[in-house]
């Protein structure tokens, strides 16, 4: 039997996380100071949209992409810089921040509603 589910995670790290709202991510991209990451997975961003800007690291790739002592190390990620990530509704980007903390990145958030909220929001979305 496991010793968590994935719900108790999901809790345990959004009370770990910086949440932010719609309105506060569109204002950080719009001072440009901010990396967006996208953890989704490439069928929901081809379906659904992106928000335009965004970096895709599926939620998979997160660690080897964020991870400066990695091959495979992607140069935007910068444990030092703001960094927010979304998923589609919150959860699995609550779990990335979490684990971007992990790594040592200090100044990372996520997007509190995810995908979702930014469409419902009236938010620009772009297409791949």
């Amino acid at each position: 039997m496991p010793t968590s589910t994935a719900a108790a995670m999901v809790t345990a790290a959004r009370s770990r996380v910086e949440a932010l709202s719609v309105d506060q991510v569109a204002g950080e991209i719009a001072a440009g100071r901010v990396l967006l990451v996208d953890v989704r997975e490439p069928a929901e961003r081809t379906s659904f949209g992106i928000i335009p800007g965004a970096v895709h690291a599926p939620r998979g790739m997160l660690e080897v992409y964020a991870d400066p002592t990695s091959p495979y190390h992607h140069p935007e990620f910068d444990p030092d810089e703001r960094v927010i990530l979304h998923s589609g509704s919150g959860r699995r980007s609550a779990l990335a921040a979490g684990t971007l903390q992990h790594l040592g990145y200090t100044r990372v958030a996520h997007l509190d509603g995810g995908f979702t909220a930014w469409i419902a929001a009236g938010k620009p979305v772009g297409f791949v």
